[in-house]
């Protein structure tokens, strides 16, 4: 018990420290969080208006909403994942890789730590962005099951931590250029999910791809909560798929982490450019 104890101080330790280090660029976060809500209510507008751009009478409430919940739910899975990917790059940023790969903690407790931070981050800042948006536009969500929206945003944010642990090897593997290949990951992801466009819109053999992105299960399912009012029994399947997907990643995560991050010392990788 006493072990356990340790390494959940351990983790709390890099929650703190994440929490000082968004403090000191609050400046940043600013930045941020405007640019995700102009983004946000750009969608959103873009879905207010498809009657005027098409000229045909549509359910603009309903379009509304649907944008309007993917590009929430993307921000939120899109900030667990930068937030866990992008932490080699934070850390050679301020000159600590060194000292923090090779202090006495596991990685593991690393990453829980990193891992609990992001989701409360991304819960915060999906929420405030909400707050800010409802101003703008009336939604009609009283059908929605909010215990399956709570249950599908758990379960996607499970598999974001494990593609987040994934896509942290590359600022690892390439000191120069590693963080902006998280980006073309995020990307793609973006493309294929579902988050603006039923997946049926895509090309045949993207469809095939887009069925491997946990992103469109959570999204989808999310969508059936806050839209169609869908029973949370009817969810759990999804639902589980998706933990058992996450669980399995962030297993795989762990274990190229450790054997690149090996590389990275041997190689001489951790020092802050070269």
């Amino acid at each position: 018990m006493s072990t356990f104890v340790r390494e959940m101080r351990g983790a709390y330790a890099f929650v703190e420290r994440n929490i000082n280090l968004m403090k000191r660029y609050w400046g940043w976060e600013v930045v941020w969080l405007i640019y995700s809500l102009t983004n946000a209510l750009a969608i959103t507008y873009i879905g207010n208006g498809m009657g005027m751009i098409s000229g045909q009478e549509i359910d603009t409430q309903y379009v509304v909403t649907y944008l309007l919940v993917g590009a929430l739910i993307w921000q939120y899975l899109v900030v667990i994942f930068y937030a866990i990917s992008e932490m080699i790059a934070w850390e050679r940023w301020e000159g600590t890789i060194e000292y923090t790969f090779m202090a006495p903690v596991s990685r593991p407790t690393h990453l829980v730590g990193t891992t609990l931070f992001a989701i409360g981050y991304g819960i915060v800042r999906t929420l405030a962005i909400l707050g800010i948006v409802v101003a703008f536009f009336r939604l009609n969500l009283g059908g929605a099951n909010i215990i399956g929206t709570i249950l599908m945003l758990l379960a996607g944010s499970v598999s974001f931590v494990g593609l987040g642990i994934l896509a942290a090897v590359l600022p690892l593997l390439y000191p120069e250029r590693g963080a902006q290949m998280t980006n073309a990951v995020a990307a793609i992801l973006l493309l294929i999910s579902g988050v603006y466009y039923p997946i049926e819109s895509l090309p045949a053999w993207l469809q095939v791809v887009a069925k491997a992105s946990p992103a469109t299960y959570v999204i989808k399912g999310m969508r059936a909560c806050l839209l169609e009012g869908r029973s949370t029994v009817e969810l759990l399947p999804t639902a589980l798929t998706l933990v058992g997907i996450g669980l399995g990643v962030i297993a795989l995560g762990l274990f190229i982490f450790r054997y690149v991050e090996r590389y990275a010392k041997r190689m001489g990788r951790l020092k802050r450019s070269g």
